[in-house]
């Protein structure tokens, strides 16, 4: 990021912004609106919601002294843009075939949003930044490859805690250090069961301006464990254990608590993801290690202890705050911050919030039905076990008792569905059964609409 300040001064200087295409204006779409207000060379030119209103008070809470109009097609936004004009509409279509938007935003979080616009947006020539954490931990690895093939950039969005620890991941690996584990705070008491219908969970969710379903992504810890999948699909760093160890920690124990169990701490093994709970959050942390003596003998000169265990930590992620960097560094740099390989090394799967009976529907993430915890992708495949990622509007098809992992056995999936025509073309790629040619053709000629 360093000189990106000054590259955006010029864009604003010769009239050139790098323009956004917004797909949600919730709490987090609407800070990105508000972000780029103040910042030079860059802003949110369009933004879509299925409310429109929440498009239209998106900019208003911006506080954006522009014209802002509703569209009904993609040429319309185009020419209300070049005359200087925002745009709003509740078709994300719109935005992924503009041609005036340099970069797609996805802040739904609803997977088969995120697959369409993704397919759709790069078929256009637009970048990818992607919020929808979601989406990228069913089908990212096949939405990054995609992306580059038609020669655009696929990011996940900096700012949350993926992009933050990765940050840590790039720059104690580029050091020679041995990366330990990578982890992030959970500042919610962690209850499996909560339900969005709760009386108390309504209450917090409209004190801090929140979906309740929104609040129960925290609460259940699902968000936990999709945070922590999408480090690992970037990194190749793996859970320590199924739903990781998520100790009781604080800021100053962190490398006494994330290091070998013969070490005094709780992993069986180096070069994982986990958490903590307690005095963490809003931060998140890399354990290292070293054993080359001068180095050690450096350390303890630089008051980061005795070693070999070291904490790396950044005390704060400003979640949509930061966002825009990405979509800069993206149309400046051509560069991604944050994206999966060509491999799941983590999968995020349901695990029955109730018990759950023959005609059941699952609802999404953060709802009545399920919770979510995270294991390898190896485990999960050989186990069947459902993704997150495709659970909605699944129908569960035999008894599955509360606590126990829903298995792909156990539901019909729900169809027509994109991302999951994306997931089995990329379970099958990741297994070697289809070529990257015939996958691209395959990839490239699914119906979006």
């Amino acid at each position: 990021m360093i000189g990106l300040n000054q590259k955006l001064e010029k864009r604003e200087k010769d009239g050139q912004p790098v323009r956004i295409g917004l797909l949600g204006a919730g709490q987090m779409g609407t800070d990105v609106v508000a972000t780029t207000k103040m910042m030079k060379g860059i802003e949110v030119v369009a933004a879509v919601d299925i409310v429109l209103e929440n498009a239209r008070e998106a900019y208003n809470i911006a506080q954006l002294d522009v014209e802002v109009v509703e569209v009904k097609t993609a040429a319309e936004a185009d020419e209300a843009v070049r005359a200087g004009k925002r745009v709003i509409a509740r078709d994300y279509r719109i935005v992924c075939d503009m041609k005036t938007v340099d970069v797609m935003l996805d802040a739904t979080g609803v997977p088969e949003i995120g697959a369409k616009a993704a397919l759709r947006a790069a078929r256009n020539g637009q970048h990818l930044a992607m919020m929808n954490v979601e989406a990228d931990i069913t089908v990212g690895p096949i939405l990054n490859w995609y992306a580059q093939r038609k020669g655009v950039i696929y990011a996940l969005a900096a700012g949350d805690e993926p992009a933050a620890c990765k940050e840590l991941y790039d720059f104690a690996t580029t050091l020679g250090f041995t990366v330990v584990a990578a982890g992030k705070g959970k500042n919610n008491p962690l209850d499996r069961h909560a339900s969005p219908e709760q009386e108390d969970i309504i209450k917090e969710a409209a004190r801090r301006g929140l979906n309740p379903n929104m609040l129960i992504e925290f609460v259940d810890g699902s968000k936990t464990m999709i945070e922590m999948a999408a480090v690992s699909n970037a990194t190749g760093l793996i859970p320590d254990v199924r739903g990781m160890h998520g100790p009781a920690t604080d800021r100053d124990h962190l490398n006494e608590v994330f290091r070998l169990k013969e070490d005094g701490g709780v992993l069986n093994k180096i070069g994982v993801v986990e958490y903590g709970v307690g005095h963490v959050a809003p931060g998140v942390f890399l354990i290292v290690r070293t054993d080359h003596p001068r180095l050690r003998q450096a350390m303890v000169l630089r008051d980061m202890g005795n070693g070999p265990y070291y904490t790396l930590f950044r005390p704060y992620h400003l979640c949509s705050i930061e966002v825009p960097l990405t979509a800069a560094l993206q149309v400046i740099e051509g560069k991604s911050n944050m994206a999966p390989g060509r491999k799941l090394y983590s999968e995020v799967f349901a695990v029955a919030k109730r018990d759950l009976k023959p005609g059941d529907v699952l609802d999404g993430i953060g709802g009545t039905t399920f919770y979510s915890l995270i294991d390898t992708y190896e485990t999960a495949s050989a186990e069947r076990l459902l993704p997150i990622g495709l659970a909605k509007h699944a129908c569960v098809t035999r008894p599955v008792p509360v606590d126990q992992p829903i298995t792909l056995d156990d539901v019909e999936l729900h169809r027509p569905s994109v991302v999951l025509d994306l997931r089995l073309l990329q379970d099958a790629w990741m297994k070697g059964e289809i070529s990257d040619d015939a996958l691209f053709e395959k990839v490239d000629s699914l119906i979006v609409d």
